[in-house]
């Protein structure tokens, strides 16, 4: 059995006998009930994620997939040279890239793989080296890759984060580099969702309005030209796709498999998460989106995944930087299921402190 089918076999479904323990919990903390909003629900996915009531994340890791496309170059819509992603792959393995700088903030390891970088590069110690091919092709020629090249990339991306796991991870950031990636993760989008190229496509890096209609040309003429099955996730990311998109899809079906939960980072990493449930169902629940990303098509994605993600900063960086942003949150939720007392614990009488707390709530609200 393949690797890909032999991970997909082994998701097994977050606890839903712990993830009402942890709800349980959450009612008999010292606060009305609610009061923490978000938070609470967050930790009672995390404690089903990692089947404990009382999760803890002290092993935290961001995973940067790089590749290339050169349907952007071929089609005059790139706003930086390839070069940008080696020289960005440097810059993260000497930790002075965005996503380096806030997860240091939250005590997490960042880890970068290549998965198709178009241009050759000196050695980078460090690196996992999952070459699936020198950038994805010209989108609006052919497929992006061929169905086995496809595989290739899910399952590099697969052993990056098993390779990960093996020293110690509790929670991982999935994000990207690359140049035009942005294009392809459009094109998927817009599939899945039935949203047409318009409403999906945005400026990316920064192009302008002429290039961005251009951009949506690009995408039509895609979707006619390969016309993926958007049934089938394998033949979505072999016809429209990118070498790093199947390495973060194979990532987080691999972190899935070892209920090991997910912030999904941004618009490429959203698309990524996409074809990721496509090929494995399963998968699904282990995956939190991190942050409402600037992009123009991600509110049409969240809106098809029925999803809110934990932040909403304006953030469009990638890298995993929204990923690694939303970790303290995560940190946050887990402290409170572990470390705030319950009524009984606190010998607090529980309705009279129930009473008092929602009525100072609702005078704070007038």
């Amino acid at each position: 059995m393949s690797l890909l089918q032999c991970t997909i076999d082994s998701i097994t479904p977050p606890d839903g006998a712990i993830r009402e323990q942890a709800r349980n919990r959450q009612n008999e903390l010292t606060k009305p009930k609610g009061s923490l909003g978000q938070l609470e629900e967050l930790s009672v996915t995390l404690a089903g994620i990692r089947r404990t009531i009382r999760p803890e994340l002290t092993r935290k890791a961001v995973i940067t997939f790089a590749g290339d496309h050169h349907t952007v170059h071929e089609e005059g819509i790139a706003s930086a040279p390839m070069d940008v992603t080696v020289q960005m792959m440097a810059n993260f393995i000497a930790g002075g890239a965005g996503v380096n700088a806030i997860a240091r903030s939250v005590g997490a390891r960042v880890a970068v793989a290549d998965m198709g970088v178009a241009l050759p590069y000196p050695d980078l110690p460090g690196i996992y080296r999952k070459s699936a091919g020198k950038g994805a092709a010209n989108i609006t020629k052919g497929p992006a890759m061929t169905r086995e090249h496809a595989v290739k990339a899910l399952e590099g991306g697969m052993e990056v984060l098993f390779a990960e796991a093996d020293k110690g991870l509790d929670i991982v950031g999935i994000g990207e580099m690359g140049i035009g990636n942005t294009t392809p993760a459009s094109a998927i989008m817009s599939l899945l969702s039935d949203t047409p190229p318009e409403e999906i496509t945005g400026p990316g890096a920064g192009i302008t309005d002429e290039l961005i209609r251009k951009k949506v040309g690009v995408i039509k003429r895609a979707l006619e030209i390969n016309r993926p099955d958007k049934t089938d996730g394998l033949d979505i990311l072999s016809k429209i796709g990118g070498f790093e998109i199947g390495g973060m899809a194979g990532a987080m079906i691999a972190a899935a498999s070892r209920d090991i939960p997910v912030l999904v980072d941004g618009f490429i990493s959203t698309a990524a998460a996409l074809l990721a449930i496509s090929i494995a169902p399963a998968c699904e629940p282990f995956l939190i989106p991190s942050h409402f990303s600037a992009e123009t098509g991600y509110a049409h994605a969240m809106a098809f995944m029925k999803r809110k993600p934990l932040l909403d900063l304006g953030m469009r960086l990638g890298e995993g930087s929204g990923a690694a942003m939303a970790m303290a949150l995560c940190d946050g939720a887990c402290s409170i299921i572990n470390n705030m007392s319950t009524f009984a614990e606190a010998s607090v009488a529980v309705a009279e402190m129930r009473d008092t707390m929602s009525d100072s709530l609702e005078q704070g609200k007038g």
